[in-house]
């Protein structure tokens, strides 16, 4: 086996063994080498060199491998906003390549990729839902929410989903939002304020859910190989 894992390090950087990253996350072992043939066939969907990497002219064919391999049964709302439109450019898919590229390389590796898409998981902790879906809209990572941030947000969502609303109309909708949500009314929305808008509106974390994560072996059987290592025990 320790051959095996030295040849899978050097052809795919970043790669960590299953059971340290079962450990770390919510998946289980046969799950994360699920994972990592999913992986593998995103990554060398363009160019075979091991990596999810961020070229401008190949992130939308990543992203719709991605939704095609794993995201397929996820909610409407978030597939549509991330994978819909192929002709230009996606600020759904660019924002959670930029949250899943971890180390700030330009890159995805194995070892991100798990990490980050452990948030999904249904047993991953609200906090950390609440957080990614935080960072989410944080566009220019200040630390808060603000308004023009939420407005682009809205207005790539609808676009996305090739619905048109009137200039007044989403307004609106971001009066209503900031008049719940900015409790110290000073114009934008903190960590606290949205943990605590997030709570009073749960509906906001269900695209943070994919429920059939919690057995991508099960799911996605194609995805099932010879596991290289014994399944942890409970």
């Amino acid at each position: 086996m320790g051959c095996f894992s030295s040849k899978v390090a050097r052809q795919f950087p970043g790669h960590e063994d299953p059971v340290v990253l079962a450990s770390q996350t919510a998946f289980s072992v046969s799950e994360v080498e699920a994972l990592f043939e999913l992986y593998k066939s995103i990554s060398s969907s363009v160019v075979d060199d091991g990596l999810i990497s961020k070229i401008k002219e190949r992130v939308e064919i990543i992203m719709q491998n991605m939704a095609v391999s794993i995201f397929l049964f996820m909610q409407e709302e978030f597939q549509l906003a991330l994978f819909k439109n192929r002709k230009k450019e996606n600020l759904f898919a660019n924002r959670i390549f930029e949250l899943f590229d971890v180390k700030h390389k330009g890159v995805i590796d194995f070892s991100d990729f798990v990490r980050s898409l452990n948030v999904f998981h249904p047993n991953a902790s609200q906090e950390d839902k609440i957080d990614f879906s935080f960072k989410l809209y944080d566009l220019d990572n200040t630390g808060f929410i603000e308004r023009q941030e939420v407005k682009q947000m809205l207005i790539a969502l609808l676009c996305e989903s090739e619905m048109k609303l009137a200039d007044e109309t989403v307004e609106i909708i971001l009066d209503k939002t900031f008049l719940d949500a900015d409790v110290n009314r000073d114009g934008k929305i903190d960590k606290s304020e949205w943990e605590n808008f997030v709570c009073r509106n749960p509906s906001l974390l269900k695209i943070m859910t994919l429920p059939y994560l919690r057995d991508i072996t099960t799911t996605f059987p194609s995805f099932v190989f010879n596991s290289e290592v014994d399944e942890i025990a409970a």
